[in-house]
């Protein structure tokens, strides 16, 4: 819906901006590495455009910044305590957070309260100034209350700051998490939204160097009379109806409005509701109203004599509901599927069913799972509430592999296993529709004729597989392979080779430092070589490797 570069220069402005704005502080990002970070957008994991982001950014950042980094969701299907303070908060450890984050394999929940809160401990919160950038694409999915952490942290009286990036969050989505960072003075961010991103980026650094840099004199202060709430301001889903009085999804902000008639960058008042009082000084403001991801606004003058000002502002919109399904009569597919809108005056969407308030007319709709996509075109009626479905014809490919034709199932983690096109291009390649390392995982792609492909160490096979729609295929591939571990006392470096061919040349297959070392490889004859530091010569031993089988030598 949204192109790589904006969400990947959303993430960016915010981790530079709240570096640039805390240097002297202890900061830790938090970085959702749970099983929906391989949802992709145009076409690449958002996983990989979290990494990059994450490098760029570093890169720039001054070297004495103490930061860290925290995952979670990156090491056990479905384990809530999946989380891990992966770098510790120092100097210098930009490149060991790009290294650690290059590894990750997102597969497990978000339990993001507990990994925000496990970074406010961390970080010794209640001593000193702590802040945290949590990025997710996703809402807690462990029972934590993240708006319940942050009343407490705040309520502690601790100088805790979070900063939230709802990556490709949907509205509503991201009001549940927005308030991690409401209630501890930090911002919420949509990586969807580069320039509203921007402004907001703006407006905190801007404040944040006037405090720091030009401390304003003590003055002594006049009695002022309370404010009086001077302005009315309406909302309205669409012209003659009643206003969203009790509505908490219309978000008001008002900005001053210069002579220029330039917009100022930081609203001056702004709350959640369809029809709510402010009570706004002398001059002009541009009352911003959003619904959803609809925004309209409306020039508001507020005159010397404090007469009541009502402004009301109309979206034109109706309410869209799309739920997702592997096929015409079902089933759902619930979380796996992304849906997106495009419409009049925005786009919004979300993971699985999803409502939105939708401007009136044609609305474009997008589902994908993976590389299995499907469009479907609406029309929205101004005040009318639209129910449809988007079939997005999915299945899932379940891999298993083995050692030998009738050997029991491999449970290593480091097998890794491709979706493949069945038909090569014409330079010989094949697509891959979907991977990943371990067994039992749930590949899904589009319903097809495809190759399943396993590696693990040398070894590679494949078997065929057909996926219908909706449903799990389950595929073995037979390795055909065994194990070679070797012992060296003393040595520097061990190697695996393959034996000579006929006209004497050998292939370097692998290789580790130390004394021991083991690989997966293909029955057959290897040779074995072992260096020695400070020696020239190297010590070599033959090896067979039979299918299922593990094979231990030692070169001594």
């Amino acid at each position: 819906m949204h192109g790589i570069n904006r969400v990947a220069a959303g993430l960016a402005f915010i981790l530079t901006a709240t570096s640039a704005a805390v240097a002297a502080d202890r900061s830790i990002v938090v970085l959702d590495a749970s099983g929906s970070m391989w949802g992709q957008i145009d076409g690449r994991p958002k996983i990989e455009i979290a990494r990059e982001t994450l490098g760029e950014v570093l890169g720039a950042i001054p070297t004495e910044n103490e930061i860290g980094l925290m995952v979670y969701g990156h090491r056990t299907k479905g384990a809530c305590d999946d989380i891990e303070l992966a770098i510790a908060p120092a100097a210098g450890t930009a490149a060991a957070i790009s290294s650690f984050a290059a590894k990750l394999n997102p597969k497990g929940k978000t339990p993001l309260t507990g990994a925000v809160e496990m970074a406010a401990k961390a970080l010794r919160s209640t001593e000193e100034k702590a802040t945290v950038v949590l990025v997710t694409d996703g809402l807690e999915t462990c029972g934590g209350d993240p708006c319940a952490l942050a009343r407490a942290l705040e309520s502690s009286g601790v100088d805790f700051t979070a900063h939230v990036v709802g990556f490709g969050l949907s509205a509503e989505e991201g009001k549940q998490v927005a308030c991690l960072a409401e209630e501890t003075g930090g911002k919420y961010f949509d990586a969807k939204d580069a320039g509203s991103l921007k402004d907001a980026l703006k407006g905190t650094i801007a404040r944040v160097e006037t405090v720091e840099e030009r401390p304003a004199a003590p003055k002594e202060e006049k009695p002022v009379a309370d404010p009086v709430n001077n302005v009315v301001a309406k909302a309205y889903l669409y012209e003659g109806g009643p206003a969203l009085e009790g509505n908490d999804d219309v978000r008001w902000d008002f900005y001053p409005l210069a002579e220029d008639g330039s917009r100022g960058s930081t609203a001056v008042d702004g709350t959640y509701g369809g029809v709510r009082s402010f009570a706004l000084k002398p001059g002009n403001y541009v009352a911003v109203a959003k619904l959803g991801a609809l925004t309209n606004e409306e020039v508001v003058e507020v005159a010397a004599d404090g007469k009541p000002v009502e402004t009301e502002i109309i979206f034109d919109a109706g309410i869209l509901k799309v739920t997702p399904l592997f096929t015409e009569n079902g089933p759902e597919t619930g979380s796996d599927a992304r849906v997106d809108m495009r419409f009049n005056g925005g786009e919004d969407g979300g993971y699985g069913t999803v409502t939105v308030y939708a401007g009136a007319g044609l609305v474009e709709i997008h589902g994908r799972i993976a590389e299995a996509r499907a469009k479907k075109d609406v029309q929205v009626e101004a005040g009318k509430t639209l129910e449809t479905t988007i079939v997005i014809p999915a299945g899932t490919v379940i891999p298993h592999a083995t050692f030998t034709a009738d050997g029991e199932k491999a449970g290593s983690g480091d097998i890794r296993f491709d979706v493949l096109a069945a038909t090569a291009a014409a330079d010989g390649s094949r697509h891959n529709f979907n991977g990943g390392y371990g067994p039992d995982n749930r590949l899904f792609v589009p319903e097809g004729d495809f190759v399943l492909v396993a590696r693990l160490g040398q070894a590679t096979a494949e078997v065929p597989v057909s996926v219908k729609a909706g449903q799990a295929t389950e595929a073995t591939v037979n390795l055909n392979a065994g194990v070679l571990a070797i012992t060296a006392p003393g040595a520097y470096r061990i190697d695996i080779r393959s034996v000579k061919d006929i006209a004497g040349a050998q292939k370097g297959l692998s290789g580790a430092y130390g004394t021991e070392h083991q690989e997966t490889l293909p029955p057959g004859d290897y040779e074995v070589s072992v260096t020695h530091e400070g020696r020239d010569e190297k010590k070599t031993a033959k090896a067979t490797v039979s299918a299922g089988k593990r094979t231990e030598i030692t070169v001594e």
